[in-house]
C-alpha cells in the first residue's frame, strides 16, 4: 500500500471538522462570569426541553449529557433557556428543530419575562440573532431553534430603560448576546450583580450590542469537566460533537 506523504498527512488530519467553542472564566468591575462563546455554523448549538423518549423534561445537564452520549456525542457545553413556568413548561417562545413547542408570550406584565422591551434569541445555521418581542413577530422569520425571555440587556448597544447603576436587585444572573462577528456569547455570573452591571458586561466587555436576560438564581453551566447546576430547567442550550 502507498504511504502517505507528510504534507498530505497533515492536509487529512486538518480537514477534521472541530468546533470554535471556548469557554472561559471573565473579570469585570471586580465580578467573576464564566463566558461560552459559539461560532454559529461551526459550533452545533442546539436547543432541548423533551426527551423524546420519555416525554419527560430533561431538566438537568446530566440527563441531557446521558442522551446525546447514547447518540454518539459528547457534551461540550451547557446551560439554562429562558424563564419558565411551573411543571416545566417554556413561558414563552420555545423553538426546537425548526418546530414551534410554545408560542410568542406577548404578557405585558409579570415579573422579569414581561418588563418590556423583552425578547427572543434565535439562531438558524450560521445566522443568529436578539430582537425585540414585536420586532420578532414582524420579522416572520423561521429559526430552528428560538428561545424567549425577558428583559432584553441591550438593544442596539443601548441598555434596557429601566436599568440603573444603582439598582439593589442583585442576583446571579445569566444571559446570552449577539456580539460583533456574529458570535454568540452566553455569560453566567458567579455572585449576584443588578441588571445594569450585568447589561454594561454585555455590552462593555462581551462587545455584544444586543443581549437578552436568560433566568436569575437558580442559572447554571456544565461542562465536561464541571456541572454547576442546582435546580431542574425546562429549555437546556448545548453544544456537543
Amino acid at each position: 500500500m502507498p504511504r502517505l506523504s507528510p504534507i498530505l498527512c497533515l492536509l487529512v488530519l486538518g480537514s477534521a471538522p472541530a468546533t470554535a467553542l471556548t469557554v472561559k472564566p471573565v473579570v469585570a468591575g471586580g465580578t467573576l462570569y464564566t463566558v461560552a462563546t459559539v461560532t454559529p455554523g461551526r459550533d452545533d448549538l442546539r436547543l432541548h426541553w423533551r426527551n423524546p423518549t420519555t416525554s419527560a423534561p430533561y431538566a438537568t445537564f446530566a440527563q441531557l449529557g446521558a442522551r446525546l452520549k447514547k447518540e454518539g456525542r459528547t457534551l461540550l457545553f451547557a446551560t439554562n433557556s429562558g424563564i419558565y413556568a411551573p411543571g416545566m413548561t417554556p413561558l414563552g417562545l420555545h423553538i426546537e428543530g425548526g418546530r414551534t413547542l410554545t408560542p410568542l408570550n406577548p404578557a405585558r406584565s409579570g415579573g422579569n419575562f414581561a418588563l418590556r422591551p423583552n425578547g427572543v434569541f434565535w439562531i438558524k445555521g450560521s445566522r443568529a440573532g436578539v430582537l425585540e418581542t414585536d420586532a420578532y413577530r414582524r420579522a416572520r422569520l423561521t429559526p430552528t431553534y428560538a428561545t424567549q425571555s425577558g428583559p432584553l440587556l441591550v438593544q442596539g448597544g443601548q441598555l434596557h430603560p429601566a436599568f440603573n447603576k444603582g439598582g439593589t436587585s442583585f442576583k446571579l444572573r445569566s444571559g446570552v448576546g449577539v456580539c460583533k462577528g456574529g458570535q454568540v456569547r452566553f455569560a453566567v455570573s458567579a455572585g449576584p450583580v443588578n441588571f445594569y452591571t450585568f447589561a454594561t458586561f454585555f455590552r462593555d466587555t462581551l462587545g455584544c450590542p444586543d443581549a437578552l436576560y436568560l433566568d436569575g438564581s437558580i442559572s447554571a453551566y456544565a461542562t465536561p469537566d464541571r456541572d454547576t447546576q442546582l435546580a431542574g430547567f425546562a429549555g437546556i442550550w448545548s453544544v456537543s460533537r
